[in-house]
C-alpha cells in the first residue's frame, strides 16, 4: 500500500520573514519571492522538521495552531497550492497496511 509523504526545502532553502498578516517566503533555488497568509507559513515550518503525511501534518497542526478551517479537504488544497508555487513537494512511500478488526 502506498501513502503520499510532503517534504519541504532542503534546510535554508527558504528565507521567511512576517510582515503583519502576510508571510514573505523567499525560495532561494527559484528565485522567487512569496507572499502567503495563514496556515501556509505554518505548513512549510512542520514540513522543513520532515516529512509528513497529510493526516500526521493535519494532527501536528491542530495540536500546535488554532486551524481555522482544520479539515482533511482544506489542508489538501492548500498543499496543492504550495506544491504548484514549487515550495514543497509530494511523493510515494510504501506504508504498511493497517489490519481492520
Amino acid at each position: 500500500m502506498h501513502q503520499t509523504i510532503f517534504h519541504g526545502p532542503p534546510e535554508n532553502g527558504l528565507f521567511v520573514a512576517p510582515l503583519d498578516e502576510f508571510t514573505a517566503v523567499y525560495h532561494r533555488a527559484s528565485g522567487i519571492t512569496h507572499l502567503l497568509t495563514e496556515p501556509a507559513p505554518q505548513i512549510l515550518a512542520m514540513l522543513g522538521k520532515g516529512a509528513l503525511s497529510l493526516d500526521a501534518l493535519l494532527d501536528r497542526l491542530a495540536r500546535d495552531y488554532d486551524l481555522t478551517d482544520g479539515t482533511r479537504e482544506a489542508l489538501a488544497a492548500r498543499l496543492d497550492e504550495l506544491i504548484e508555487s514549487g515550495l514543497i513537494e509530494s511523493g510515494l512511500i510504501e506504508s504498511e497496511p493497517v489490519e481492520r478488526t
